[in-house]
């Protein structure tokens, strides 16, 4: 391991390269221009480490990439998301800047950083701990931050193929890995209700936003935070003009949940809502499209050895849980062994304050590779 330590520490300089090279081209999830221009550049870093590079295009999203190291019939499976959540422009508004021991920016944590340091895990595998047998596949996508609807047959595909997936996300608060996460769905909750005038004829009407209010109450209890279980409603729209009893309403519920138990509980319990006002009707869509990832013997497994990987790094790994979803749900969710969670320790995601502790960055990238070396 100090061989590998050494190399990833006298490769620091290249890391932040890398990592100032990516986050300086903002991609946005729903520019596809952009997205495809920082994918341009990391594609050409890939080839330049060694890496046979697959372009997977998409319409309208951006083209998502796929990098092969080594050769072998056992596969591992790294997943990181170049996309952001950050406008164009964002860059002007917080600088990409080193400052007290922190790299600030738009996207440095979540999670160009991520991508950097499995990078130069690659190189130290291939320089220092490289074993035939095991091929290594990066598959960096463009669409995590609005769902992974154009990557998520790809991400599986590979997954099924993989005897672990190691996801780059950041670490939780003080550098613990993820052994867990909520799974994710989304909801749209239509309220049709019989429109009339207000002052003229109130009584012949059904208004859709008293109904909405109504439902609203109701959707809320079905959250149960005892049991991990969240439903959010976070938009609410409706009406014409307030001289008009409303005929239509609608809101859009987000839901969390930690086990694929609780998908079917809470979907049911949406489904059987029912209007309190004559007249009125309701129309629901969606589901959990993100399953959970569930802590299971596989996935503590893993977990364990990683551990083990960065206590002879001088770490101590800790693990836990996450509310929020990534890539990596799927992966769990088919079965296969996966840790997420291994990126740089940070905070700000998704915030003006998003930054990296820069004195992290090396040794992640050791654990990474380690890591890999010990699945060999």
């Amino acid at each position: 391991m100090k061989d590998i330590v050494e190399f990833c520490e006298t490769e620091r300089a290249w890391l932040l390269d890398t990592i100032h090279a990516l986050v300086r081209l903002e991609s946005p999830s729903d520019d596809k221009a952009a997205v495809d221009r920082c994918g341009a550049e990391l594609e050409r870093r890939l080839a330049a480490i060694g890496g046979r590079v697959e372009r997977l295009a998409q319409p309208k999203r951006g083209v998502h990439l796929r990098a092969e190291f080594g050769t072998g019939d056992r596969q591992v499976l790294i997943l990181a998301h170049f996309d952001t959540v950050w406008p164009v422009g964002q860059l002007e508004r917080m600088p990409l800047v080193e400052r007290d021991g922190r790299l600030h920016g738009p996207g440095v944590f979540d999670m160009k950083s991520g991508i950097a340091i499995a990078m130069l895990a690659a190189r130290a595998l291939g320089e220092h701990a490289a074993a035939s047998g095991l091929k290594l596949v990066m598959l960096w996508t463009t669409d995590e931050e609005v769902g992974s609807g154009t990557s998520r047959q790809a991400i599986e595909h590979d997954a099924r193929r993989s005897e672990a997936v190691l996801v780059l996300e950041p670490s939780l608060p003080g550098g613990a890995a993820k052994t867990s996460r909520k799974g994710c769905g989304q909801f749209e909750l239509v309220v049709h209700g019989i429109p009339a005038h207000a002052g003229l004829d109130p009584g012949k009407g059904a208004s859709a936003i008293v109904e909405l209010a109504y439902q609203v109450l109701d959707i809320a209890a079905i959250q149960d935070l005892s049991r991990g279980i969240s439903t959010n409603v976070g938009v609410i729209a409706g009406g014409t003009r307030g001289n008009v009893v409303a005929a239509e309403a609608r809101a859009t519920i987000d839901v969390r949940v930690p086990a694929m138990a609780d998908v079917a509980h809470v979907e049911g319990a949406l489904r059987a809502l029912r209007p309190r006002l004559k007249g009125t009707r309701l129309e629901l869509t969606g589901g959990v499209d993100r399953p959970p990832l569930e802590r299971t013997e596989g996935v503590i497994r893993l977990y364990q050895q990683a551990k083990e990987v960065a206590a002879q790094l001088g770490h101590d790994l800790g693990e836990g849980g996450a509310g929020g979803g990534s890539d990596g749900n799927f992966t769990a969710a088919l079965g296969v062994p996966t840790l997420d969670g291994l990126g740089p320790c940070g905070d700000g995601a998704h915030a003006l304050h998003e930054h990296v502790v820069v004195a992290d960055l090396t040794w992640r990238a050791a654990l990474v590779c380690g890591l890999i070396a010990r699945l060999e």
